[in-house]
């Protein structure tokens, strides 16, 4: 897995961001006291999640108000949907996204 620094931690209470990392748009969340990674393209509608909003652990989609759990990426019931979601880490005050590669997705196969 290869470790892109995104950003540095602030006070801000909760935001979402519209990142790039290599040719894969992504939301970055915090919510809460937690970091979050996942797709920015919601799968129902393609609307941009990033212009979404946070609620009971969930972003939702400003299309139709799909919503999807910021730690696993999977559609409530009954969508049968998901977004990826991506590994988070700090470290000595900034935010890192974890993206794995082939080889990484083909090793755990």
């Amino acid at each position: 897995m290869k470790w892109y620094e995104v950003g540095q931690i602030d006070d801000e209470k909760a935001f979402i961001k519209k990142i790039t990392i290599g040719n894969k748009k992504l939301c970055l969340v915090k919510y809460r006291d937690g970091y979050f990674a996942l797709s920015a393209k919601c799968p129902h509608a393609g609307a941009d999640l990033s212009t979404g909003w946070c609620e009971n652990g969930k972003i939702i989609c400003p299309f139709h108000r799909y919503s999807y759990n910021l730690s696993n990426g999977r559609g409530s019931e009954p969508q049968g949907d998901y977004v990826e979601t991506y590994s988070v880490e700090i470290r000595e005050n900034s935010i890192y996204i974890g993206m794995p590669s082939f080889w990484d997705s083909f090793k755990s196969k």
